[in-house]
């Protein structure tokens, strides 16, 4: 890490340093007074000369070191640690304080105005300051002090089967439509969808194992049946399959549909729609087909069926019609 210096950022001082990286990292100094910033700068450099590993930096990359190839959502929580590397890095775990966090919010926040007009969702903010947290956690380390956006509230966005087939035969490329299919009829996760390989898609029994035999991960994978139209397109991209994933492209592994999709979804001519809504949509159809919620809970891999139930058991043609019907007159 290169010296630390101040420099005055929109009528406050920061303290200004190069990470061994080479990348310019800054941490308020909380203060318009230049004198009391070179005083608070010198507190900061003894602050900052911590015993090795003890800096949260080096507990975080630890963490996700050990975790790689562990857990499935490994990328996803690297990418949200590169987000939150400048801001807590740098400090020992007890420097960690609700104002630390305050201005990590604030500052995550006019990154997402500066970006594209409007604020980077909470729900992001969160999940950069929960890796943080459990990084923490795994090493037994206490004295930190978080604050955090609350939980936004669930998306409810489902598609109906006219505005799906819409979107399917808005799909340019094969890769996508296959993943779309597979999607739906499978009610699988992005993640899961795009790591599963065809050794786990089995032709004869008509079922695909979308986790993998003794993989750690929170989130549940089911094993699901094949529907008629999905065995059609499965075999069909087997015949000119060329990598071991299901989902590739140009013979290569697909690791993100995002630009693809919102492409297809635009040309469909349909608002707000992100690839988790079709696993959402996939419960729903079921639950309005009258499908008994513990059997959706194991189609979604839900460890706990009262969550399927919350979530969907509003959507099944019974729902509270015996309760209503003590209502009669």
């Amino acid at each position: 890490m290169s010296e630390l210096r101040i420099k005055l950022y929109r009528g406050t001082w920061y303290a200004v340093w190069n990470d061994p990286g080479g990348a310019t990292q800054r941490r308020s100094l909380r203060t318009k007074d230049r004198e009391e910033a070179e005083r608070r700068l010198i507190d900061l450099q003894v602050d900052m000369a911590a015993p090795p590993g003890s800096l949260v930096g080096e507990i975080v990359d630890a963490y996700l070191t050990e975790k790689d190839g562990r857990i499935t959502d490994h990328a996803r929580l690297k990418y949200g640690w590169d987000r939150a590397k400048g801001h807590f890095g740098h400090l020992r775990p007890d420097q960690i304080t609700r104002e630390t966090c305050r201005e990590y919010i604030d500052q995550r926040r006019q990154q997402g105005e500066r970006a594209r007009g409007k604020p980077i969702g909470d729900g992001t903010i969160l999940k950069e300051l929960n890796i943080v947290r459990q990084a923490l956690n795994w090493h037994g380390t206490q004295g930190a002090v978080f604050e955090a956006p609350s939980q936004p509230p669930p998306r409810d966005r489902h598609l109906t089967r006219k505005e799906f087939a819409k979107l399917l035969d808005a799909c340019s490329a094969p890769h996508i439509r296959l993943y779309m299919v597979l999607a739906l009829s499978t009610a699988g996760r992005k993640s899961a969808i795009l790591q599963l390989t065809w050794d786990r898609v089995d032709f004869e029994r008509e079922q695909i194992r979308l986790g993998v035999v003794g993989e750690r991960n929170r989130k549940g994978r089911a094993l699901v049946p094949m529907t008629d139209r999905l065995k059609a397109e499965l075999l069909e991209a087997k015949a000119l399959a060329i990598t071991p994933y299901v989902i590739e492209y140009a013979g290569e592994r697909v690791l993100n549909i995002k630009k693809g999709f919102a492409a297809a979804v635009k040309r469909a001519g349909l608002d707000d729609v992100t690839p988790h809504d079709l696993r959402h949509s996939a419960a729903v159809w079921m639950a309005e087909q009258g499908i008994p919620m513990d059997e959706i809970a194991q189609f979604l891999g839900h460890t706990d069926p009262r969550i399927t139930y919350r979530v969907y058991a509003r959507y099944s043609p019974k729902y509270l019609k015996k309760a209503a019907s003590a209502l009669e007159f």
